[in-house]
């Protein structure tokens, strides 16, 4: 008989110890996988305060220095950035299965198989910082990610809008560029890392945009104005960058979701 999901979860989101926490991550998806644990029983609520490290030292977005990447330190300082956001993004997709109860199976095995990918990610970027002498948790880095999930923990639907399709979709946009950078630098490995994570990213957006619209439909709301809305009523920033529209149409946008999001910008449509 399989066990209850949600103390699994809890635990997995209470670990303070971030390699821990990965490889609980990925029990997680291998004992699901295996038949070993269900979402059917009575639902545990998340931790009142999520797992993490004493480092790295937390502070506000603008006070995170820049990275310069001709200097090794620099080039670190970037895959710790990097590391930091699959860090969160672990705890994120751990806590949309966690939080939510009463949704269809396929949606905490949607969450859990992007908790364990979070988990690799977190885990190729910690060994390539290895080499580059240092270690998780040696640079400053701020909690945007994590804000947002707290600002969206009262509703399923509101954290499929605002993290998966707004704040995770924005990696999208960036990484081509970041590639760029760190190919220029000399640092192969770590272009080649973030191909698997944008490869990986491109389906966990997808997953956001499936669930967002289904809980759309289950609510009778129409997906372009709700989303639209969504970002006026969290006065999300107007300073959004160039978008990927091809990664994000692979990722289950579509064109017109695009162009509200320009529109908000104050920008032209794509098409």
């Amino acid at each position: 008989m399989a066990a209850s999901l949600y103390p699994a979860l809890h635990a997995a989101l209470a670990e303070s110890d971030p390699y821990a926490k990965a490889r609980m991550a990925q029990a997680l998806w291998a004992d699901w996988q295996g038949g070993r644990l269900d979402h059917d029983g009575p639902h545990q609520a998340p931790p009142a305060t999520v797992g993490r490290p004493a480092r790295p030292e937390l502070v506000a977005p603008l006070d995170v220095p820049r990275r310069r990447l001709g200097t090794v330190a620099g080039r670190a300082a970037l895959i710790h950035a990097i590391a930091h956001i699959e860090f969160n993004a672990i705890n994120l997709a751990l806590d949309a299965a966690c939080r939510f109860p009463g949704l269809p199976r396929a949606y905490y095995q949607d969450w859990l198989q992007v908790a364990a990918e979070e988990a690799g990610h977190f885990g190729l970027l910690a060994d390539h910082l290895a080499t580059l002498g240092h270690r998780y948790g040696d640079f400053l880095a701020h909690n945007g990610l994590w804000t947002m999930a707290e600002k969206t923990a009262g509703d399923m639907l509101t954290r499929m809008a605002l993290v998966p399709r707004l704040l995770e979709a924005r990696g999208l946009d960036v990484t081509p560029g970041m590639q760029a950078r760190l190919q220029a630098a000399g640092d192969p490995r770590a272009v080649a890392i973030l191909d698997i994570i944008f490869r990986d990213e491109v389906g966990h957006v997808a997953i956001g945009n499936r669930w967002f619209r289904w809980a759309c439909a289950q609510r009778g709301l129409d997906p372009i104005a709700t989303f639209r809305q969504y970002l006026e009523d969290f006065d999300i920033s107007r300073s959004i960058g160039e978008l990927n529209v091809e990664a994000r149409l692979q990722a289950g946008f579509e064109m017109a979701e695009l162009n509200a999001l320009l529109d908000y910008a104050g920008r032209s449509t794509t098409a």
